[in-house]
């Protein structure tokens, strides 16, 4: 069994090649393409958009994108979660779960790290893809993907830290140290710089079916846009751009819920957008720390599936309606006498594992799905953007704009997959309400309800509610990095509260 160790910030950066310890701007040039390469080689420029896509893999115990950091900024923080393992198992999740986390919190600053690496890995693909020899409309395309790249790093660093550092291109040795790149952009600017970015994909990417599967479509950079104006609640905007998928007729529910999260619902009918994963030679085509940091931690008696982080909460459990099938689709429910999960392995018995439950989302089968043999590399697609998540935001728009009927409709076909009678509307502010519910239960341990429960005004009743220590008007937001503001030379201002 793997036990997780807490390693120091300090000790972190002498580790890592790019951690902690380093200003988000020291970023190595990507791979191995030169400029005279991208102008003669039409090939170039796919490679230098496939490395913004592989960035996404980025996990562990040092920069993170997607990985266990990301799982402890997105869920672990929620009424979701809780975090996990053993009481005395990394420290820093800990501080992150009971809302007592600083601005020296590693993970903190590793998703921080993590997605200024991101970005400068999409600014660099960007600086060289213009000069391409490929034709406009392919070479806009591969543009389009990347900056859809860039704009969902800059949308989950905005939530997270609220205005940050604003790099819409590969700064110059003299503009590095500059006050513009080492001072924060409102948050205001920040989701200009989005807005541009995911309109550009829209306006330039094929749709889905007219490019290879995995790569980023006009309905992916459509429903991002949308949900980027949602938190701004630009209603009419998300109304439309959800409308808009919704019409081409090119996504769907898929018709068994837990089959979304599984292998054969990859890439499914009702997938928009997800980080594509694979085996191959390396082992390292998937997201490091992703689903075995969440698998099942054996106590003892048998061989454990993982570090068991991000555990499911009794609160999560009693949100579900009777009868609704996505309770058990979401959650691994341990028994006393043994679990059977959907591959046929038996969890032995309740005293065998150290959790009451885990979260079925992120289980990975070793026997029945791809895997190369590294457990800390499980090939688990993550589902980021799905058709059930658009058809509520499309409801919570219409409901804001007074269309009562357009809400409840698409409502509905989320309740009725899940087993559940129609929702009836009592107004508005009942209707607004119950789609919320449903965004808990049908988008349980995917990565937003802490976000949701921010830009719905309710973060702190319901953190409290729950237990956790949560402080108004200061944990709706995380702390800029202790490290990155020093690097800065104070330049780099703090979030209110941590001071």
């Amino acid at each position: 069994m793997k036990k997780l160790i807490y390693i120091s910030s300090t000790m972190l950066a002498m580790l890592l090649n790019a951690g902690c310890g380093k200003n988000f701007l020291d970023i190595p040039p990507q791979g191995r393409v030169t400029e005279e390469e991208i102008r003669t080689n039409p090939n170039a420029a796919v490679d230098l958009a496939n490395g913004v896509y592989n960035v996404m893999w980025l996990g562990g115990f040092g920069p993170d994108v997607h990985g266990l950091q990301f799982i402890n900024i997105t869920s672990i923080v929620s009424d979701d979660a809780d975090k996990g393992s053993t009481p005395q198992d990394y420290g820093p999740s800990l501080e992150i779960d009971n809302f007592t986390y600083g601005p020296s919190n590693p993970i903190v600053a590793n998703f921080w790290t993590g997605y200024y690496q991101a970005i400068a890995r999409a600014n660099q693909a960007l600086d060289k893809l213009p000069l391409s020899p490929l034709p406009e409309a392919d070479k806009n395309r591969l543009i389009g993907e990347v900056r859809f790249l860039r704009g969902y790093f800059y949308f989950n660093l905005v939530r997270t830290y609220g205005g940050v550092p604003k790099l819409d291109r590969v700064p110059t040795p003299d503009e590095a140290n500059s006050d513009a790149f080492q001072t924060r952009a409102s948050a205001a600017d920040i989701y200009a710089l989005i807005i541009s970015d995911l309109q550009f994909a829209a306006d330039n990417l094929p749709l889905k079916g007219a490019t290879p599967v995995g790569r980023i479509t006009k309905g992916a950079a459509q429903t991002m846009l949308g949900k980027v104006y949602m938190y701004q609640k630009n209603w009419q905007k998300t109304f439309e751009l959800s409308q808009a998928v919704i019409n081409s007729g090119l996504y769907d529910t898929l018709s068994a819920y837990a089959d979304i999260w599984r292998a054969k619902g990859a890439n499914s009918i009702e997938s928009i957008f997800e980080v594509q994963t694979g085996t191959n030679a390396a082992c390292n085509a998937a997201i490091e720390l992703y689903a075995n940091s969440q698998g099942i931690r054996a106590r003892k008696g048998w061989s454990d599936f993982g570090f068991g982080f991000n555990n499911p909460t009794a609160d999560l459990v009693a949100a579900y309606e009777p009868g609704d099938k996505r309770r058990e689709a979401t959650i691994i429910t341990i028994r006393p006498n043994g679990t059977m999960l959907w591959d046929g392995f038996r969890v032995p018995s309740r005293d065998s594992v150290e959790n009451d439950r885990y979260n079925y989302k992120a289980y990975h089968s070793r026997t029945q799905e791809p895997y190369c043999g590294s457990a800390d590399r499980t090939p688990k697609n993550l589902r980021v953007l799905r058709y059930g998540e658009l058809l509520l935001q499309y409801a919570e728009a219409a409901n804001e704009l007074g269309n009562t009927g357009e809400a409840l409709a698409k409502l509905n076909i989320v309740r009725r997959r899940a087993g559940l009678p129609p929702a009836v509307s009592g107004g508005q502010a009942d209707l607004r309400q119950k789609i919320w519910k449903e965004r808990r239960v049908e988008l349980a341990m995917e990565h937003d309800r802490f976000w949701d429960l921010v830009r719905t005004g309710r973060a702190g009743i319901v953190m409290r509610a729950h237990g956790k220590n949560f402080v108004d008007n200061k944990n709706e937001l995380f702390p800029i990095p202790q490290d990155q503001i020093l690097l800065s030379n104070n330049r780099l201002t703090q979030n209110p509260g941590y001071n």
